[in-house]
This record gives structure tokens, C-alpha cells and sequence, in this order.
């Protein structure tokens, strides 16, 4: 599902609005790092791939979604174990994203449109495979000042959030919420270059965030 969500390429607008446009710019950048000779070339892997992370931070709010993911179960974790989870899922998310966008061959995404209420938008886009099929894709974004943040995306209908909130749900009720932390540490291990461009484990003292909209749920 959350390889679908990260094909990245350029196509025609049906359809622009201001969260359409912000995701629509960086887009644009991604895909001239993509295509930039000089940026495939091996010895500049970390610095490619810590560019395309820039971005993808630009585009989603993995806090948000981190938050929305764990569902009910983030109410129940203390300061230090909602940082040590947002550290260990968004670092996930943004692996598989840099992933996913290296492996670009071409596909195309029209954005259809785009419908906002207050804060709160809904930027609709379709991806185009080769072979023709169209991908209905629905990034759901709320208003940080003048940026839009994605906090989900809709796949044909299936949310992201609500995929992944299912899965860890199942497994903190099945071994509890240190099982989860220990599989999704597994998952950063087992990635060839997983501290390349990961975040920083933060120091003992470090201070922690305040949830931003009360991890609740879509």
C-alpha cells in the first residue's frame, strides 16, 4: 500500500490549490534530484538520499501520523516512549519513501483536485502506470501556518493511517506495546544503510514534544 502512495513523477493539472501546489513544488524537486546525473552517482548516495528526506518532511507530518497510527494507544505512553515511537515509525515511513522514489521509472501523477474546509484539505491525485490503470491516491492535509502537511493518504479507498493503526493495534493487544517498539527497531536494523540518513537518537536529557493535535483519529 505505502509503495503506491510514494511513485513520484510529474504530470498535467486538471486542478490547483494551495495544497495542491505545495506538494506539486516538491515534487518538482524530488524529481530534478531524481534526474540529476550527478546525483546517481554512488559516492553521493547519503547526500542524494538526505535530500529527498528533506522533502519528504516538507510534504508529511510524521508526527501527525505517528500519532493517528498508534491510535488509543498513544494516550497510554509517557513523554519518552511517543518520541522513541515517532523516531522509530517516521523513520520507517521515510525509508520505504526513499525507497520507493529511487526505484522511479517514469510514472505519471495527475492532480485531479482539491477540496479544503477550514484548516483541513483533501488534495485528490491519480497515478498512471505504464500500462494505463489509474490509482485514485487522496493525501489528507491540515494548515500549519502557510505550509500543508499530509497527516494520511488514501489508496483506492484504504487509509494509511488505518491500515497501519490495525496492525499495531493487533500486536500491542496480542504481546504488548513493547513487542511493537522491538518489531519496528528490527525493521530499522534489517535495512542495508539504515543509520545512513535515519534521525538521531536523541540524548537522555532531551526534551520532548508535546503531541500537536491530540493523536486523534481521522
Amino acid at each position: 500500500m505505502l509503495a503506491c502512495v510514494l511513485v513520484v513523477a510529474v504530470g498535467p493539472s486538471a486542478w490547483a490549490g494551495p495544497a495542491t501546489d505545495q506538494i506539486r513544488t516538491r515534487v518538482d524537486r524530488i524529481v530534478k534530484i531524481l534526474e540529476d546525473s550527478d546525483f546517481q552517482k554512488e559516492s553521493r548516495t547519503k547526500e542524494r538520499r538526505s535530500a529527498i528526506r528533506q522533502i519528504a518532511e516538507e510534504i508529511f507530518d510524521f508526527t501527525e501520523i505517528s500519532q493517528r497510527s498508534l491510535g488509543r494507544h498513544w494516550r497510554e505512553r509517557t513523554p519518552a516512549e511517543r518520541e522513541q515511537f515517532v523516531r522509530l515509525f517516521g523513520d520507517l515511513l521515510e525509508q520505504t519513501y526513499i525507497a520507493k522514489i529511487e526505484s522511479y521509472s517514469g510514472e505519471t501523477i495527475l492532480y485531479a483536485a482539491e477540496t479544503t474546509d477550514a484548516d483541513l484539505a483533501v488534495v485528490k491525485t491519480r497515478i498512471v502506470t505504464k500500462q494505463g490503470t489509474e490509482i485514485p491516491v487522496d493525501y489528507r492535509m491540515f494548515q500549519q501556518g502557510e505550509r500543508w502537511r499530509a497527516y494520511d493518504v488514501n489508496i483506492e479507498g484504504i487509509s494509511l493511517v488505518a491500515n497501519y493503526r490495525a496492525q499495531f493495534n493487533t500486536i500491542i493487544s496480542r504481546a504488548g506495546y513493547p513487542d511493537l517498539v522491538a518489531k519496528l527497531k528490527a525493521k530499522r536494523d534489517e535495512r542495508p544503510g539504515a543509520r545512513e540518513v535515519g534521525r538521531e537518537e536523541p540524548p537522555a536529557t532531551a526534551p520532548t514534544a508535546a503531541p500537536r493535535r491530540g493523536g486523534q483519529s481521522p
